[in-house]
């Protein structure tokens, strides 16, 4: 009876371990951050700093401005997910189609009909010297923020933390929230350059 009852026990135990992320969570997370880590540092890499600096007006970033929010938004929004795992875990939260909500946040992301205040601790400060060294520490972070994903054995379905828009995001999510975060921003990029004004170079 007591070994039936051990064995019960084990049995429960090991249910209730991690879960790791299945390879197809994996591809989809890191294949967006791969992306959108090649459209930032594309669209960035030929501007003048003339170009980087212009202000379509006064309350408007620049597109300085701009890729140190992408930049120190790299190394922020883990922070959200590791607080997420470092609360207990929440699986009844899990969506019953998780993969789905993956690929909608990605979609919603990016789109731009309506602004949002960056929190604080998000807003550029003028905290790096130039463009080079935005680029070098996003590389660092996103480099880092990929291969934790592509390797980790956390079980990230089912942490949470709340988004003030798209509510309460698994930490997976707040990853691929990440990337779709970036592309939103490389599309702020993309208007400041299209404003009239804009240096030729």
């Amino acid at each position: 009876m007591a070994r039936s009852l051990l064995c019960c026990l084990s049995l429960a135990a090991v249910a209730c371990q991690a879960q790791p992320l299945s390879q197809g969570e994996r591809d989809f997370a890191v294949s967006a951050m791969h992306a959108t880590r090649k459209q930032f540092l594309d669209t960035v890499a030929t501007l003048s700093p003339a170009q980087l600096k212009w202000k379509p007006a006064p309350e408007v970033w620049s597109v300085l401005e701009i890729a140190e929010h992408i930049a120190i938004s790299d190394e922020g929004i883990p922070q959200v997910a590791a607080k997420a795992m470092q609360a207990a875990a929440t699986p009844e939260k899990r969506k019953p189609k998780p993969r789905e909500a993956d690929a909608l946040l990605l979609k919603q992301l990016p789109v731009r009909d309506k602004k949002f205040k960056a929190p604080e601790g998000f807003v550029p400060s003028g905290k790096f010297k130039d463009i080079a060294g935005i680029t070098a520490a996003f590389k660092t972070a996103r480099d880092r923020n990929i291969a934790y994903v592509r390797e980790t054995k956390d079980d990230l379905r089912s942490h949470f933390a709340p988004h003030p828009v798209f509510g309460d995001l698994d930490a997976l999510q707040w990853y691929v929230l990440m990337a779709g975060h970036t592309e939103r921003h490389v599309l702020q990029i993309k208007e400041v350059m299209a404003t009239p004004g804009f240096p030729a170079k």
